[in-house]
């Protein structure tokens, strides 16, 4: 696929979920193959891949403990679908390209190692209109 005029190309949906087991049996029987759970430490995450043939790739994103980015997420629910992730080759010329139609861009989480990316650096935007982001570089 190739990236769109904001040098964006979609990589993943984010899922924050308190608990893993009714996920897991509900992507389960849509058909997709989920990875193995690490713990992503500079994120405060447990994460892992869950990809299915003619799917969306998910990211499913569990608390690591008490505090940590999903605090106020999963505070009145027990999962939501609540990031798009974008593949960049740079960041900010896609972040720039986003200003230029006139779309206000927040950072959310500025860029850390990504453990389930090898180490890659992700960071966290607001879009104006749209949601979060996660940046994949």
């Amino acid at each position: 696929m190739s990236p769109s005029r904001y040098g964006l190309v979609f990589h993943h949906f984010g899922l924050a979920a308190r608990a893993v087991e009714e996920v897991r049996i509900f992507l389960s029987g849509l058909g997709y193959r989920i990875g193995p759970l690490v713990v992503d430490p500079e994120q405060s995450v447990r994460v892992a891949m869950c990809a299915g043939d003619g799917l969306p790739a998910i990211e499913l994103v569990l608390p690591s403990g008490a505090e940590g980015p999903l605090a106020g997420i999963l505070k009145n629910r027990e999962s939501l679908l609540y990031h798009a992730c974008f593949a960049t080759k740079d960041a900010e010329a896609s972040l720039a390209a986003i200003a230029r139609d006139g779309l206000q861009t927040i950072l959310v989480s500025p860029a850390k190692p990504a453990v389930l990316f090898g180490g890659r650096p992700v960071s966290f935007h607001y879009v104006s209109g749209f949601g979060l982001i996660e940046l994949l570089q």
